[in-house]
């Protein structure tokens, strides 16, 4: 049985949050939900982020409750943080924290998206 997650993002504006992830973190999606849009679903390599815009949205990142923690919000295992780091860069994303070896075990960086919530894109430099 294979598990899968997808983080639930509150978003000030669903529309221009998905075509963040679509333009600048080469995402994609298929459509949105209500009408006016308040809800899309964006996909890369598997996995998937759900985006939701509600009539008093705001936005509420992990950093938000301990903006010293710069805590993630989702931590997404690619096949090459090196390759992904440089394509986002050539996108024009700004890094919020460069690529880097961690003591964890793990070669990674961060971004952090249009409403503030912290991606932390790696991949592992052991065996597990």
């Amino acid at each position: 049985m294979t598990w899968n997650v997808a983080p639930y993002f509150c978003v000030r504006d669903v529309v221009a949050s998905a075509n963040f992830y679509r333009d600048q973190l080469g995402f994609t999606y298929k459509r949105f939900w209500g009408d006016p849009p308040a809800f899309a679903m964006v996909t890369r390599s598997g996995i998937w982020i759900m985006l939701s815009q509600f009539e008093t949205s705001a936005t509420n990142p992990n950093a938000n409750h301990d903006p010293e923690s710069q805590a993630w919000d989702a931590y997404i295992w690619v096949d090459s943080a090196d390759d992904l780091e440089k394509e986002f860069r050539s996108r024009g994303v700004e890094i919020a924290r460069a690529l880097e070896d961690q003591p964890y075990e793990c070669r990674d960086f961060e971004v952090l998206d249009r409403d503030g919530y912290r991606l932390c894109f790696g991949h592992t430099t052991t065996e597990r």
